[in-house]
């Protein structure tokens, strides 16, 4: 199973729709977001974004790991993208580069920087669309979570996961 490193919004998609769930069957045990979208999302917390305390009970419990940059590598790559991106992406990108982790993001100009760095990367999209393949939940399920995640301001490519299998 890969290691992977979330950003604030795809996580976000996911808790806000109740379906933190899924990322747990996916990635358990080898999933991390970092210091930095820990705070973005204590903030979203803060200001009343209850649907974000669930991303809490993960780190309580466990299966989600946060991680802060350790090695000058690391930090150096977060100044660098910090120029042109958030915190959030900047050291997301910055761990999965130096410790080969997936980058799971949803923003263009955050997965552009990654893929230039030889990044592996996933989405909202593309982690439903694995949830189906391997039968951790029915494509029923999928366009319904999807539908809760475009609710909650997701600006989804497609409006079905039947859209991406077949």
């Amino acid at each position: 199973m890969p290691e992977v490193v979330f950003d604030c919004c795809l996580i976000s998609n996911f808790s806000l729709s109740g379906s933190l769930a899924v990322l747990r069957s996916l990635y358990s045990g080898a999933s991390y977001m970092t210091d930095f979208v820990w705070a973005e999302i204590l903030r979203g917390i803060q200001k009343g974004f209850g649907g974000l305390m669930p991303v809490k009970e993960a780190l309580k419990d466990g299966w989600l790991i946060e991680t802060a940059l350790n090695t000058a590598e690391e930090k150096d790559m977060l100044e660098t993208l910090s120029v042109s991106l958030g915190f959030g992406e900047a050291s997301s990108i910055a761990v999965a580069k130096a410790r080969s982790f997936m980058f799971a993001c949803d923003d263009k100009a955050a997965r552009k920087e990654a893929a230039l760095l030889g990044i592996r990367l996933t989405g909202t999209i593309g982690i439903l669309t694995k949830a189906v393949r391997t039968k951790v939940i029915n494509l029923e399920t999928a366009d319904r979570t999807l539908e809760k995640m475009i609710a909650a301001g997701f600006f989804s490519p497609v409006v079905s996961i039947k859209d991406i299998l077949f």
